[in-house]
C-alpha cells in the first residue's frame, strides 16, 4: 500500500490536474479544498491507478481504505499559515441572493440568475447557488447503487456528466467553457474511481458520501460565476468548503462555528477579493476538515450563514413562487401571499409544514437582525415576501393578528390517562422518557390542569412503537388502576394558526374556533403556548382540509365564502341565479361576502363546478355543459366540495320528495335554504325532528318565502316569541294570486274573467285550480301555526275551497278555465251581497292560538279594514299578541311573483352569511 497526501480525496491523476489549477497567490492548497489536504490511501486496483492483489480480505482492506479515506494528512498545511491581509469588508454594502435547484434548472434560468445578479445595483454580491435541478438526488443515487454494487452507476454518472455538459455548451464559450469542460472531465473521472472504490468496498462513510453529492454545487456555482465573467463584470467562485465550519449537532443536524468560519472568509476573500461572488450552497467542512454537507435544505442555511458573517443589508431566497402563503395553496386555492413576517412566524409556519424556509435557516440572520426575502425568479415583478424583526401591522384589524395557517397530516393521538396521575412527580418525564427511548418524534403535547391526563401527537408511523413502550413502562400502574388506558387515536391532523399579534389581542381564538364550529369541525385537542405565537388544534385528518379552508377563510377572504347549490332553476331558481349574478361582486366588495353558485340541477340536467359557475352564461352552460341530473350525485359535489368550507342547498321546487331530504342535508352539515312548503307543512313529527336537529348544531335551514314570499312572516313571527310576547291570533291574506283576483273582482268584472287574467299574468300556477282550493293557504296557515309551538297536522286546518265541487275533476286546467264561466253567477251573487253591507270579500287563513286552531275560509270585512285597502297581488298579515292587542302588528307588501320571492330566498342567502360570520 502507498500513501499520498492530495488536495482532495482524488486519486494521483487528479492530483495533478488539482495542484495545475492551483492559484500561484496561495501558499497553501488554496481553493480546491480549503487549504487542506487528505490522505488517500491508495490499493494496487488499476482503476485507482495502480493494480488490486485479488485475495481472501480484499473486502476489509477496502473498508480500511474508505475508512481512512478523508483523514486529515499529517503534512497539511494549515490556514493559519498562510500570511495574507484579513480584512473582510462587512455591512449593508452587501446583498445575498440564494437560487435553488429550480432556478439552476436550465442554461438558459442560469442566465437569467446571472442578469438578475447583474440588475442588483448593491455595492457587493454574495450569490449562493444550489446544485442544478434533481442533480443532488442523483448524485445520491450513485452513491446508493455503487453501495449496493449496481454497476449501472456508471451510466448514471454518464448521464450527470452529459447533462452539465451540455448545458454549459449552451450557456459558455471560449476560454470559459473550455476551463468548465476541463474541470468537469477532471471531477467526473475522480468520481468514477472513487465511486469504484464503494462498489468494491460496498460501504461508504457519510463523509464520503457527503464529498461525492456536493459536486452538483461546485459545478452549477462555477457555471453562473463564467455566465456572469461574460458579461464583463468581474467575479469569482468560492468552494463554501473553504470557508464554512460546521459542527454535528444531533440526528442529521450541524451548527455553524462562526468564529472559526469568519476568519476563513476573512482568508479566502483577501486572496480574492471580487465584488460579486458565487459561493456553493450546501456543502461546508468540519474542524478537522472533512467535507460535510448542511444536510437537506442547506442551501438556505448557507446564504443565511454567509449573509451573517458579512453582515449582509438583506439575504434574497430566489424560488419558484411569489412568496409566502396564507395557507398551502395546493389545499386553499385562495391563499393570499403575505407582504411581512416575523422571524418567529417563520420559525412556527415552518414547523408546521409550512413550506416557507428550514426553521434552522432563520437562527443566523436573526441575531443581526438581516431580512430575508422570499421572491420569484420568474416573476420578478412580485415584491415577495419580506421575513423580519417586527413587521409593521398596516391595518390593525383584528384579521390581522393570524399571518397564516399551517397542517401536518398523518398523526396520531396518544391519551395517558388515570386519576393516579394527578399530583404524582415524574408523570410526564416517564412518559415522555418512553416515548424518547423509542426515538418518536412528539409533534404537540396538550394537558389539562387537572392533571387526570396527557395527551400528545406523533407521526402515526410512529404510534405503534410508542404504545407499546407506555404499555411497557406503565404496566404495574395500568394493572394496579392508577391509569385506566394509553389510549391511541389514529387518523389525525394538526392545524395551526400563526401569528405574532394574536398575544394578547382578545378574540383571536374565539374567532377561530367559532369558523370551525360553523363549519361543523370537532376539535379532538387543543394546545397554546403563553408565547401565543401559535394556537394548535388536533382534527380528525378527513376534516383538517375542510377546516384549513373555514379558518382562512374567516381570517383571509371575505368575512363569509358560501357554496351555493341551486335545485330548481325554473321561474323562481331562475330569477335567483339572475339576481346573484347581479349583485355578487357588490356583495364582495361592499360586505365581504363571497357566494359560489357551484351547482344548479333541475329535473334533466345539472350542471357542477368545483369553484363557481359563471352566471352570465349559466343557461348556455347548462344547456350545453350539463350531464343527466342526479339528486344525489349533485349533493354529493356540494357536499364533497374541498374548496369551500360553507354549504348551502337552496331548493327553489315545490316538490315533495326533494324536502323530504332536508334532514339528512342538514345532519352532512350542508345549509338549507328554501320557499318549498312542503316540509314544514308536512307530517308533524318530520317537521319536528327537522326542526330539533336545526336547533342542536351549527346547520341552519332557513324558509321565510315559504309564507310571504319577500315579507318579513317568519322572521317578525320570531322576532315576537323570541322576546316573549304571547301569539294570540294571525290572520292574513296569505295567497298573492288570490289577493289579486279579489282586489281585482269589482264592477262589471265576472270571476271567471279576473282569474283568466291572473293566470295570464302569472300569478297562478299552470292549473289555477292548485290556488282556488286553498291548499296553499293551509300549508302557510300550518306553517304559522307551527312557529307558534301549536302541533297541528295540515288535516287539522279546515279549508273553504274556492273550486267549485263539480269542476274539481276536470281533466285539466283548459276544461276547468272553460266550464268557470257558468258559476260566474254564483260570485256575482256573493259580492254584491257583501257590497251592499259595505263590505269586501277576501280570502283569509286564521291561526287562533288561543284556541289551538286555524281555519281557511272566504271572508267579508268593511271596507275601512286594512284588508280591504289592498291592490294588486299584496299580502297581510296581521299579528294579535299580548303586547299588540289593541291595534294587531301588521305587515303587507307583494306576496306573489318571482321577482319577490326569489328576493326573499336571496334575503334568506344573506342571514346564513350574516349567521356565518359575515357583518350585519
Amino acid at each position: 500500500m502507498r500513501s499520498l497526501a492530495v488536495a482532495s480525496p482524488l486519486p494521483p491523476a487528479a492530483a495533478a490536474v488539482a495542484a495545475r489549477r492551483r492559484p500561484r497567490a496561495a501558499s497553501s492548497f488554496g481553493r480546491e479544498v480549503g487549504s487542506q489536504c487528505w490522505k488517500y490511501d491508495l490499493g494496487q486496483d488499476r482503476s485507482l491507478g495502480g493494480s488490486l492483489r485479488i485475495g481472501q480480505s480484499q473486502g476489509s482492506l477496502h473498508r480500511q481504505r474508505l475508512t481512512n479515506l478523508l483523514r486529515p494528512a499529517a503534512a497539511a498545511i494549515s490556514v493559519e499559515q498562510d500570511e495574507v491581509n484579513t480584512y473582510l469588508p462587512k455591512g449593508d454594502m452587501w446583498s445575498v441572493h440564494k437560487f435553488g435547484g429550480t432556478c439552476m434548472g436550465t442554461p438558459q434560468r442560469i442566465q437569467s440568475v446571472a442578469d438578475i445578479v447583474l440588475g442588483d445595483s448593491s455595492e457587493r454580491k454574495l450569490v449562493i447557488v444550489s446544485a442544478m435541478s434533481k442533480v443532488t438526488d442523483m448524485m445520491y443515487n450513485l452513491v446508493h447503487k455503487a453501495q449496493s454494487r449496481d454497476d449501472s452507476y456508471t451510466i448514471s454518472l454518464e448521464e450527470i456528466f452529459e447533462k452539465h455538459m451540455a448545458a454549459a455548451k449552451d450557456l459558455l464559450d471560449g476560454e470559459d467553457l473550455a476551463r468548465f469542460l476541463s474541470q468537469l472531465h477532471s471531477d467526473v473521472s475522480n468520481l468514477r474511481a472513487m465511486l469504484r472504490a464503494i462498489y468494491i468496498a460496498g460501504h461508504a462513510t457519510e463523509s464520503f458520501s457527503d464529498f461525492v453529492v456536493g459536486h452538483g454545487e461546485l459545478w452549477s456555482a462555477q457555471m453562473l460565476s463564467y455566465a456572469i465573467k461574460k458579461s464583463g463584470a468581474p467575479c469569482s467562485w468560492m468552494d463554501t468548503r473553504e470557508v464554512l465550519v460546521v459542527k454535528p449537532s444531533g440526528s442529521n443536524q450541524v451548527d455553524p462555528d462562526y468564529l472559526e468560519s469568519e476568519k476563513r472568509l476573512k482568508k479566502w476573500f483577501s486572496r480574492q477579493p471580487a465584488d460579486i461572488v458565487v459561493a456553493t450552497g450546501f456543502i461546508a467542512t468540519t474542524a478537522e476538515n472533512i467535507p460535510t454537507t448542511l444536510k437537506r435544505d442547506g442551501s438556505d442555511f448557507s446564504a443565511a450563514i454567509i449573509g451573517s458573517l458579512v453582515r449582509a443589508r438583506q439575504v434574497t431566497i430566489w424560488t419558484d413562487v411569489d412568496g409566502v402563503f396564507s395557507a398551502d395553496p395546493r389545499k386553499v386555492s385562495e391563499a393570499v401571499i403575505l407582504s411581512t413576517l416575523s422571524y418567529q412566524e417563520a420559525w412556527e409556519m415552518s414547523y408546521f409544514g409550512a413550506n416557507v424556509l428550514h426553521p434552522r435557516t432563520i437562527i443566523p440572520v436573526m441575531k443581526d437582525n438581516i431580512p430575508i426575502v422570499i421572491r420569484n425568479m420568474f416573476n420578478i415583478s412580485a415584491p415577495g415576501t419580506m421575513i423580519c424583526r417586527q413587521p409593521t401591522n398596516d391595518n390593525g384589524d383584528l384579521d390581522a393578528c393570524v399571518k397564516s395557517f399551517a397542517t401536518i397530516d398523518n398523526l396520531a393521538l396518544v391519551n395517558v390517562e388515570g386519576t393516579g396521575m394527578a399530583g404524582v412527580p415524574g408523570t410526564s418525564s416517564a412518559i415522555f422518557s418512553a416515548v424518547k427511548d423509542v426515538g418518536a418524534n412528539v409533534i404537540m403535547i396538550s394537558q389539562a390542569s387537572s392533571e387526570h391526563s396527557i395527551c400528545f401527537a406523533v407521526p402515526e408511523q410512529e404510534v405503534a412503537a410508542v404504545s407499546a413502550a407506555l404499555h411497557v413502562r406503565f404496566r404495574e400502574a395500568l394493572a394496579a388502576g392508577r391509569l385506566s388506558k394509553v389510549e391511541v387515536i389514529n387518523g389525525c391532523s394538526i392545524l395551526a394558526a400563526v401569528g405574532l399579534r394574536m398575544a394578547s389581542t382578545p378574540g383571536v381564538s374565539a374567532i377561530l374556533f367559532d369558523a370551525l364550529a360553523k363549519a361543523n369541525i370537532n376539535v379532538r385537542a387543543i394546545a397554546q403556548g403563553c408565547s401565543e405565537y401559535n394556537i394548535t388544534v388536533v382534527l380528525k385528518q378527513e376534516d383538517c382540509v375542510r377546516a384549513l379552508r373555514a379558518v382562512h377563510s374567516r381570517f383571509f377572504l371575505s368575512k363569509t365564502t358560501l357554496a351555493v347549490g341551486i335545485i330548481g332553476p325554473g321561474l323562481i331558481g331562475g330569477t335567483l341565479l339572475n339576481q346573484l349574478k347581479d349583485q355578487a361582486s357588490v356583495l364582495k366588495e361592499n360586505m365581504n361576502i363571497d357566494l359560489r353558485v357551484i351547482g344548479i340541477t333541475g329535473s334533466s340536467r345539472m350542471l357542477l363546478s368545483d369553484t363557481g359557475i359563471d352566471l352570465t352564461q349559466w343557461k348556455e352552460l347548462l344547456r350545453k355543459e350539463g350531464e343527466p341530473a342526479d339528486l344525489a350525485n349533485f349533493v354529493r359535489h356540494l357536499s364533497d366540495n374541498h374548496v369551500f368550507p360553507n354549504k348551502v342547498l337552496v331548493d327553489c321546487t315545490a316538490d315533495t320528495s326533494v324536502a323530504s331530504h332536508y334532514y339528512d342535508w342538514l345532519k352532512k352539515g350542508i345549509h338549507v335554504i328554501t320557499p318549498n312548503k312542503k316540509a314544514n307543512s308536512g307530517p308533524l313529527d318530520r317537521y319536528l325532528k327537522l326542526r330539533t336537529l336545526q336547533r342542536a348544531s351549527y346547520t341552519h335551514y332557513f324558509y321565510e318565502a315559504t309564507v310571504g314570499a319577500g315579507l318579513p312572516i317568519i322572521s317578525t313571527l320570531r322576532g315576537l316569541l323570541e322576546t316573549g310576547d304571547k301569539i294570540l291570533r294571525i290572520e292574513g291574506i296569505f295567497s298573492g294570486t288570490l289577493s289579486y283576483i279579489f282586489n281585482n273582482f269589482e264592477g262589471t268584472k265576472t270571476f271567471s274573467n279576473v282569474v283568466a287574467e291572473a293566470k295570464e299574468a302569472g300569478y297562478t300556477e299552470p292549473d289555477p285550480r292548485d290556488d282556488l282550493s286553498g291548499t296553499d293557504v293551509a300549508r302557510k296557515v300550518i306553517i304559522l301555526a307551527r312557529e307558534s309551538c301549536l302541533r297541528l297536522e295540515l288535516s287539522n286546518i279546515p279549508v273553504k275551497s274556492l273550486v267549485p265541487e263539480a269542476l274539481a275533476s276536470c281533466s285539466s286546467a283548459d276544461e276547468f278555465m272553460q266550464k268557470l264561466p257558468s258559476f260566474d253567477e254564483d260570485w256575482a251573487k256573493q259580492r254584491s251581497e257583501a257590497e251592499a253591507a259595505g263590505e269586501v270579500l277576501r280570502y283569509v287563513g286564521v291561526v287562533d292560538a288561543v284556541n289551538k286552531e286555524g281555519q281557511v275560509e272566504l271572508r267579508r270585512y268593511k271596507k275601512d279594514h286594512p284588508f280591504a285597502q289592498l291592490s294588486g297581488s299584496d299580502n297581510i298579515i296581521a299579528f294579535t299578541t299580548s303586547r299588540y292587542k289593541e291595534q294587531p302588528l301588521i305587515v303587507r307588501g307583494p306576496g306573489a311573483g318571482a321577482e319577490v320571492t326569489a328576493g326573499g330566498v336571496f334575503c334568506d342567502i344573506l342571514r346564513l352569511a350574516s349567521y356565518l360570520g359575515a357583518p350585519s
